[in-house]
This record gives structure tokens, C-alpha cells and sequence, in this order.
């Protein structure tokens, strides 16, 4: 009976390896999803809190530059993995309420799950594996809105 339970383990292992280097793949790729979402929501929150102390109409070129680069200038990668200038969609300043008026600044990454192209959607860096095709996944649009100080 000892001798019959020899490589039982082994071919055990083999036929689970699969499966849990699917998992493996799908949490790391679900996770830098996540992470690339944060970013560009952190991006367009620095964006909208730029513009929120600048006069309404100017500081769009910087604020873009926010969202795609972290700098104010155009140099450097993008942030995100595929993401463009022509992504980040032009500021939108609106007035609300009656008293007090308050100004509020709007930025928006268009994101392919709502948007039009050109819109920003998230590709794995594994696209299959096993068989098993991993998708990209598309974002619904990223808005940041602030109230600019009286």
C-alpha cells in the first residue's frame, strides 16, 4: 500500500498548478487595475485642485499635464500605463446655488466604459493564459470636482 501512494503528490500538484497560476495571474492583474484607477483618480484630483485657485479659463494646458504626467509641464511617462493628453477631457467651471454663489472647477478622464474615443481603458499585461483570455477592462469616465475658495 506504501508503494502504491509513490508520485500521488506529484501528479496532484501538476493537475492544481494550472488553476492556481490562473488565480495568481487574475489578483495581480485585478490589482494593478485597481492601482492604475487610484492613479488616475489621485491625477484628476490634483488636476481640479489646481485649477480650483486659478482663474476660471486658464491653467487648462498645466492641468492636463497634472493629470497625465504629475508635473505641471509636459516631460517625463505618463502615470498610467496608455494614458494621453487627449484623454483628459477641458475643464468645466460652473456657478451653483444663489447665496452664496459658489464656483466649482470639474476635471474628467474619459473613460472607455462611458466615453468615446479617445477614452482610457486599462490593458493587462498578460492577455492570455491557459487558454483563458484575460480582457481589457474599461474604466467609466473619472470626474474630480472642487469649490474654488472665495
Amino acid at each position: 500500500m506504501k508503494n502504491a501512494q509513490k508520485g500521488v503528490a506529484l501528479i496532484e500538484f501538476a493537475l492544481v498548478l494550472p488553476l492556481l497560476l490562473i488565480l495568481t495571474f487574475i489578483v495581480t492583474e485585478f490589482g494593478r487595475a485597481l492601482y492604475q484607477y487610484n492613479t488616475l483618480v489621485k491625477g484628476a484630483r490634483d488636476a481640479a485642485r489646481y485649477l480650483s485657485v486659478q482663474n476660471p479659463g486658464s491653467g487648462i494646458a498645466q492641468s492636463k499635464n497634472l493629470v497625465v504626467y504629475g508635473s505641471l509641464t509636459n516631460t517625463g511617462s505618463p502615470l498610467a500605463f496608455g494614458l494621453a493628453l487627449n484623454q483628459v477631457k477641458d475643464p468645466v467651471w460652473q456657478l451653483a446655488g444663489a447665496s452664496p454663489v459658489i464656483n466649482t472647477v470639474t476635471v474628467r478622464i474619459a473613460g472607455c466604459g462611458t466615453s468615446a474615443p479617445p477614452c482610457y481603458k486599462f490593458v493587462p499585461l498578460v492577455v492570455s493564459a491557459f487558454g483563458l483570455t484575460i480582457g481589457e477592462i474599461n474604466f467609466a469616465d473619472i470626474t474630480a470636482t472642487m469649490r474654488a475658495p472665495l
